[in-house]
């Protein structure tokens, strides 16, 4: 499992006194498979699962993750099929065609931790909530989600999975400036993807192209940002 620390401000070391986390509760994997030379961005929002406007997609069930769809008229193949035109070998197709960013799914509550000095502080955090993510695609899908997970590996050479969990027992520490609020977040980042999906009929004519939206688990990390 590939484990990032998503955060891009230096942690540098302070003499201001440590400040322990007020809350805890995000899930995480162990503290082994954190990189020690993996860095950490600081963000300004709190995170997003999706993209505002992705509002058809929808969760899938890691035990259909290689079901074929159930493709209306699949048992027929397509109109305008007559003797002695074109055959062709009907084939459900999809290939990838725009690679977005990841998107971070918080497994349990994000921890908060508040400065209040005039000098800035480290704080800790500790994940304490276990949990899995799966993957999120919208209508219109003609092949299993595995067999999409695989092109799209492919073509953008990245690792997906179906499903990835965030484990108990991770920790990162990370610079509080002064008089704000860190808030992290543990969970897995998934990988925005789009893609063409449609089906080849045996008279080679093709069913209406459709684009699938898929957010699929990437890496498991932390999500960290700023308030004042």
């Amino acid at each position: 499992m590939n484990v990032h620390l998503d955060v891009k401000r230096a942690a540098a070391t302070t003499t201001a006194a440590l400040l322990v986390v007020l809350g805890l509760g995000s899930g995480i994997a162990s503290a082994d498979d954190t990189p020690a030379d993996t860095s950490v961005m600081i963000n300004t929002e709190p995170p997003q699962t999706t993209e505002p406007t992705d509002t058809d997609v929808a969760d899938v069930p890691a035990d259909q993750a290689d079901v074929q769809p159930d493709i209306p008229g699949s048992g027929d193949s397509g109109s305008g099929n007559h003797p002695g035109g074109q055959i062709c070998d009907r084939v459900n197709v999809y290939t990838p065609t725009a690679k977005g960013k990841d998107y971070h799914v918080g497994v349990g509550a994000p921890n908060a931790n508040h400065n209040g000095t005039n000098h800035t502080a480290k704080s800790s955090f500790t994940a304490e909530a276990s949990g899995t993510v799966g993957i999120s695609v919208s209508g219109g899908l003609t092949i299993s989600v595995n067999a999409m997970i695989g092109k799209i590996e492919q073509k953008y050479n990245v690792d997906l999975s179906a499903s990835l969990t965030a484990k108990l027992g991770n920790n990162i520490q990370v610079d509080t400036p002064a008089h704000k609020t860190t808030h992290a977040s543990y969970g897995v980042y998934r990988l925005r993807n789009q893609g063409t999906s449609y089906v080849i009929y045996s008279n080679c004519q093709t069913s209406a192209k459709k684009t699938v939206t898929s957010y699929t688990p990437h890496y498991v990390g932390w999500y960290i940002w700023e308030t004042n």
